[in-house]
């Protein structure tokens, strides 16, 4: 208990501060896209590619295309559309798409808050949502 009034950081109860409760997040595979495709753009705008790319910019790339769950476009707008269903904070809706947990308990493990706050999101709901996300990622 803190006498100041507040509250300790706590990703688990999703006690992770206003602006990042309120921020846009991106899963790695929307990041992806969106540097796969200024990628292109600084390619077509140089006579030698490797002029305008930074190693960050390389590296970043390669980063978020080995951790994405979800390779094409479509994949990737669904897999946001189906985690946009649920009552999830964008920090969960991003930890879930990018970690694809198999099971119910698994989900639990990596995003404990899914079970706080009083929200409508039982064990069969968390199943459904799973379900549906592992199937996009077999007809990739």
């Amino acid at each position: 208990y803190k006498m100041s009034g507040e509250e300790e950081e706590n990703a688990a109860e999703l006690k992770i501060g206003d602006e990042f409760l309120k921020a846009k997040c991106l899963m790695n595979c929307e990041v992806a896209l969106i540097l796969e495709h200024k990628y292109e753009q600084l390619q077509q705008m140089s006579d030698d590619p490797t002029n305008q790319i930074s190693q960050v910019f390389e590296k970043s790339l390669q980063y978020v295309k080995r951790f994405s769950r979800y390779k094409n476009p479509d994949a990737v707008r669904q897999a946001r559309e189906i985690l946009s269903r649920y009552p999830l904070a964008e920090f969960e809706l991003c930890v879930l798409g990018n970690l694809c947990p198999e099971t119910v308990e698994e989900g639990i493990a990596m995003v404990p808050s899914i079970k706080n706050r009083g929200r409508a999101l039982d064990e069969e709901a968390i199943e459904k949502m799973l379900t549906d996300l592992s199937l996009i990622k077999k007809f990739e």
